[in-house]
């Protein structure tokens, strides 16, 4: 049996982050900044010192993704990578003062644009929505019952 359009889950999720992307984006293209370079960027200001690889897995990219984010983030002079001081073969990638400025710039956008989206909803309809997002992330990462 097909299920019509209008009730097609994925459509409507694939839609609102289709629709967030582009907002985003539009945002921060005039800091000269991509959603993912601010996500990466984001994500080393949390965990400064991260490895590409760990930075491709917080980011939800493949490791060819990050690398191109990096050089990019590197060439404009917001990050710096650096042997490990521990781990010989590990390279951990931080964020230059400029990058932490340029974040800071960012990163108010970006939650301008969130709270647009939260603004439409009261406390407890946000609070359902996070729920239900969490529940549906957990049926697609969680075991399908075998038939």
């Amino acid at each position: 049996m097909e299920m019509p359009v209008t009730e097609r889950l994925g459509l409507h999720v694939k839609r609102v982050e289709q629709e967030l992307m582009a907002a985003k984006n539009a945002a921060l293209r005039p800091l000269g900044l991509t959603v993912p370079q601010y996500v990466a960027l984001y994500m080393l200001d949390d965990r400064p010192g991260l490895s590409a690889a760990a930075l491709a897995r917080a980011c939800l990219v493949t490791p060819q993704t990050i690398a191109t984010v990096l050089a990019n983030l590197e060439a404009k002079g917001l990050v710096t990578r650096r042997p490990h001081p521990w781990h010989r073969k590990v390279v951990e990638v931080l964020l230059t003062d400029d990058g932490r400025r340029l974040l800071a710039r960012a990163d108010a956008k970006a939650v301008a644009i969130e709270q647009r989206i939260a603004d439409g909803f009261s406390a407890e309809e946000r609070a359902l929505l996070i729920d239900l997002l969490a529940r549906a992330s957990g049926q697609l990462t969680s075991e399908p019952p075998q038939d």
